[in-house]
């Protein structure tokens, strides 16, 4: 804290911000310093519809993995059937020798979400990189 002298010859006390200044500067730099370990949300891929004059289709269903989660509480990998219990290990042998380990899962209007989210969490795990969601509407090409 600093004097001066005022005008009749008595002390006036003025305030140092000195101190005030090197608190916001600790601040602004904690601050600046967590933003970026923000978490983030699960990131996801949506297909989008091919142009109507495609041709090789064929080829892109066969890179194309989609699981698929029933009402019944099954599963289907590319409409082949599959349980909870060997969904990892049957993702972890499609994706062994592929270089994109891109995924898609589809669900039934009447599956409960924790079941999907089972099925993203088991897809993660085996080493897929992106899963995606398949809607009824993107389905429909709309």
């Amino acid at each position: 804290m600093g004097m001066d002298v005022g005008t009749k010859g008595g002390a006036m006390a003025t305030m140092n911000v000195v101190p005030l200044i090197d608190i916001l500067l600790v601040l602004l730099i904690i601050f600046m310093v967590i933003t970026p370990l923000t978490p983030k949300g699960l990131e996801a891929l949506v297909p989008q519809p091919a142009p109507k004059d495609q041709q090789n289709q064929q080829q892109v269903d066969v890179k194309t993995v989609v699981v698929q989660v029933l009402d019944n509480n099954q599963l289907k990998i590319n409409e082949e059937n599959a349980t909870w219990d060997s969904l990892g290990a049957r993702l972890n042998d499609i994706f062994k020798l592929r270089a994109e380990k891109v995924a898609f899962v589809k669900g039934d209007d009447t599956v409960i979400f924790a079941n999907v989210a089972r099925a993203i969490d088991i897809m993660r795990s085996s080493g897929i990189e992106k899963v995606g969601l398949i809607t009824a509407k993107l389905e429909a090409g709309q």
